[in-house]
């Protein structure tokens, strides 16, 4: 049986992004997961979320927030290391570790938008892993339309009090604090609608339902919220009334960016262990990787992952220097989502019977991988983001 991390193959045209500080950033993740996480998977599968101590170790170890400016606890680095952490989370073909979405995606919102109040507040702790926070946006029926959100905050007093749900939360169940995506004012629809809200967990009428039985991603802390007459103060506004929307929209991108890259070093990882497999598995007398089929579909697999590494490596430098389209970004989680799809459903081929079986990493691939081309906006939605540009 295959287990644990697996180096990827070198790419056809090598990679030109990282330095050897990158470098030794990724022996520190890499070693991590390999000691805190993959002798854990199995464990966190069946309690449907991690330990909530490995958000602490994490934060010791500076993995948390990294791109954060140090006043805040974070090592004040680009995104390049945040692109790091995400790969080796692959490569050690985990699913249950939310990190990226506290740190790139929560973290992003209170550094660009927050108050330094609401920064002191809360990016400090949730470098170090004290808290672990969660973006509420999606809700029972809305899906991808944002504008459609029926979770309230009205005005009363100097609070807003809250009512709502919302679903698929990640991080949701162990979360101790989440931004709440609300509509406020008296707008009757759209865009000039939405606000976002920083609810703490403890806070009265504020519930958590039980981790969502999902089929895949089975470790990963996903849950509905419950607000129920809650009263926030209105200091935990994010910027401005209104301003919900535009903020959304700006870190979505980023967001896109995140799955696709999470689908690339995926692929790698799962066409890895397949060359493996097919060295040492034996058929009618020699290796399954001698017959011209596997041969022909490795190779073609291999083709369709480095064109993909190529194309998202280049997102990445444009990322860096804050000119990333978004149409490219929605191109890279379209396409390389899908691609990770193909790849997982042909390797679990070449496995054979055992690709149906849990125990190989293939198997856990098959199913945790889906949900990739459905969450940061359908791949529906993005084609009718690429196509608006053409």
């Amino acid at each position: 049986m295959q287990s644990g991390a697996i180096r990827p193959l070198p790419n056809m045209l090598p990679r030109k992004l990282f330095s050897e500080e990158h470098e030794a950033f990724r022996d520190t993740v890499r070693k991590f997961y390999e000691k805190e996480v993959v002798p854990n998977i199995e464990k966190y599968e069946q309690q449907q979320h991690v330990d909530r101590d490995l958000w602490n170790k994490a934060g010791e170890l500076g993995l948390l927030c990294s791109t954060m400016p140090e006043a805040y606890g974070g090592s004040a680095v680009n995104r390049l290391y945040s692109m790091i952490l995400i790969e080796e989370q692959a490569y050690a073909m985990d699913s249950s570790t939310g990190f990226s979405l506290h740190s790139d995606i929560v973290a992003n919102y209170i550094n660009n938008f927050g108050n330094e109040q609401q920064k002191q507040r809360w990016l400090p702790q949730m470098a170090s892993g004290e808290t672990v926070t969660a973006i509420a946006m999606t809700e029972p029926g809305t899906g991808s339309d944002l504008q459609a959100v029926r979770t309230t905050a009205a005005v009363d007093g100097d609070d807003y009090v809250i009512n709502g749900s919302k679903i698929f939360i990640t991080n949701g169940y162990l979360c101790d604090m989440a931004i709440v995506v609300c509509k406020t004012g008296h707008a009757e629809k759209g865009s000039a609608n939405l606000s976002l809200i920083m609810v703490e967990a403890d806070r009265p009428g504020f519930s958590k339902g039980k981790p969502l039985n999902k089929i895949g991603m089975k470790g990963q802390d996903t849950c509905e919220l419950f607000f129920d007459n809650v009263r926030v103060p209105k200091k935990n506004l994010l910027g401005m009334e209104g301003m919900g929307f535009m903020m959304l929209m700006k870190e979505l991108a980023w967001e896109r960016m995140l799955v696709a890259i999470i689908c690339q070093a995926g692929a790698e990882a799962a066409f890895a262990h397949t060359v493996q497999y097919t060295k040492d598995r034996k058929a009618f007398g020699k290796s399954v990787s001698s017959f011209q089929n596997t041969r022909f579909k490795l190779a073609e697999l291999r083709t369709e992952i480095d064109f993909c590494r190529t194309y998202l490596d280049r997102c990445m430098e444009l990322q860096l220097t804050e000119s990333l389209g978004i149409d490219a970004a929605a191109a890279a989680k379209y396409k390389i989502s899908d691609m990770f799809s193909k790849v997982v459903d042909e390797c679990l081929q070449l496995h054979g019977g055992y690709g149906y079986m849990l125990e190989y990493p293939i198997a856990r691939a098959y199913i945790d991988n889906r949900a990739n081309r459905i969450y940061a906006g359908t791949n529906e939605i993005m084609k009718e983001l690429i196509s608006r540009s053409l």
